[in-house]
């Protein structure tokens, strides 16, 4: 059985960590590898290799940062159906996914080679008679990111060529849940060439988060994770003089109105709410038909949701594949009985279904709740599973009503031909990242996530440009000509 190594001073080390954890995969409970939870001397040594080599790495002409980066893009681009297919082992998307998840991680590092122009600095002359003043950025130092398991590879890659093409260097905690994608990805940084210690990958869990948070050495710290993790996280982190950027937990409505086009909004929002078994902070989950709508969109997704496929990742026909962990599946599970202790009628129950060539994955098909309220459990809580709740709403007031009552604010998602409907509904929920006909407003490389309430903790978000302030600070220059 393989035995991941950690990645230290641009070394592959073996962690003397005795608490080893198995990397299954969730769609046949084959065990891929042994992943160590690493120790709190083993982090200390990846940070102060990453502090070391900062001292020199940001002194590398930046122009000469962003071809490390370019080369890093072309071998991941070579080997995008491997990492596709190791994906789908480790995690359990289905292929069709997780090469898409690849594509965006290639678009994140082809973003990065704006870096030379958007850390320039600003002067401004004669402030007053022979005074100039300006500013230039310089990088802050070691930065770490805690990965969640439900994009092993894109979403470390919303901060990783960002914050080192700004000079910077950069520690990886991989979820222990799916290790491997990255590994792989770091055997390409290592075939690369990266500076010994600019980038480093320690395995862990709880133990290692809390060494990172803890560490003198590091200046910032990344995460993607459940909100009441993202609150731990991001107190600690605070509490040691750390800039911390938390993605967290959502509770995503997607809006119906009477003059969206039903026959092109129905794939859309099922898409939303089924793909990766809706393991997505932005995956839809409230469904809410407003007036006249309501009675032939639920006649259309009663239709078409028991059409949707479930099964292994890697056969061509599945469509949804299963969740992350029995545990994960278990969760979800509770949910729907919750639901229907709470007076939700369940129109289709996805909690039997079986996958015949693989009894030991951890699927579930798609439910489908109806009657359902706002102060229902399943309508206020994050499953992060394959259920969708359908609401009725008398009007956009109320809809909007709705959605402004939750304690996330991640995702608000609205169908319609109205532009004025899209204009009020833009201009009034609090949610950050807003789709129109849109059942999945994930921005791209160029524009910086969204999230407020419970959905983020701290000021700046992943990708361009708010990254670039994250990452750097800025040194104000006030300059007087003798």
């Amino acid at each position: 059985m393989r035995k991941l190594k950690n990645y230290i001073n641009g070394e592959w080390v073996e962690s003397k960590s005795t608490e080893i954890l198995p990397v299954e995969n969730p769609g046949n409970g084959e065990i891929l590898a042994e992943v160590p939870m690493s120790t709190e001397k083993e982090v200390d040594l990846a940070v102060k290799s990453a502090k070391t080599a900062f001292e020199e790495w940001k002194d590398v002409p930046v122009t000469q940062r962003v071809r490390y980066l370019f080369k890093l893009k072309i071998l991941i681009e070579e080997y995008l159906e491997e990492l596709a297919v190791l994906i789908t082992k480790e995690h359990g998307k289905v292929l069709k996914d997780t090469r898409a998840e690849i594509q965006r991680l290639m678009e994140c590092i082809e973003a990065s080679f704006s870096v030379p122009s958007l850390i320039q600095g600003k002067i401004l002359p004669r402030i007053t008679r022979d005074i100039d003043e300006y500013f230039i950025r310089e990088p802050i130092g070691v930065v770490a990111h805690i990965a969640p398991f439900n994009f092993p590879g894109m979403i470390p890659f919303w901060y990783l060529p960002f914050v080192v093409a700004c000079g910077n260097t950069f520690v990886v905690k991989p979820s222990e849940q799916v290790p491997l994608t990255m590994n792989r990805i770091f055997e390409f940084i290592d075939e690369v060439g990266f500076p010994k210690g600019v980038l480093s990958l320690v395995n862990g869990g709880k133990e290692v988060v809390d060494a990172l948070l803890e560490h003198p050495g590091v200046a910032g710290i990344c995460s993607v994770t459940s909100t009441s993790t993202a609150e731990k996280i991001y107190s600690k982190g605070a509490s040691y003089g750390k800039r911390m950027c938390c993605q967290a937990g959502a509770k995503n409505f997607l809006v119906v109105m009477p003059s969206c086009n039903l026959e092109r909004t129905v794939p859309s929002v099922i898409d939303s709410i089924y793909g990766n078994t809706n393991q997505r902070c932005l995956a839809g989950a409230n469904v809410v038909g407003v007036g006249k709508v309501y009675d032939k969109l639920l006649k259309m997704l009663w239709e078409a949701v028991p059409k949707i496929k479930v099964g292994y990742g890697l056969d061509p026909d599945s469509i949804m594949g299963p969740l992350i962990s029995r545990a994960a599946k278990e969760r979800v599970i509770g949910y729907i009985e919750k639901g229907i202790e709470e007076g939700a009628k369940l129109l289709i129950d996805g909690r039997n279904v079986k996958v015949d060539k693989y009894p030991q994955g951890h699927y579930l098909g798609p439910s489908l709740f109806v009657e359902v309220i706002p102060e229902m459990t399943i309508a206020k809580e994050e499953i992060f599973g394959p259920v969708m709740t359908l609401m009725k709403a008398k009007d956009l007031d109320q809809a909007i009503e709705w959605i402004n009552k939750s304690e996330y604010g991640n995702g608000a998602m609205i169908y319609t031909s109205s532009a004025r409907e899209e204009r009020e509904f833009v201009l009034r929920v609090h949610p950050k990242n807003i789709g129109v006909n849109i059942g999945l407003p994930a921005p791209i490389a160029l524009f910086p996530f969204g999230g407020t309430k419970k959905s983020f903790y701290g000021v700046l978000h992943g990708q361009l440009p708010d990254i670039i302030d994250f990452c750097t600070d800025k040194k104000i220059v006030i300059r007087r000509f003798w």
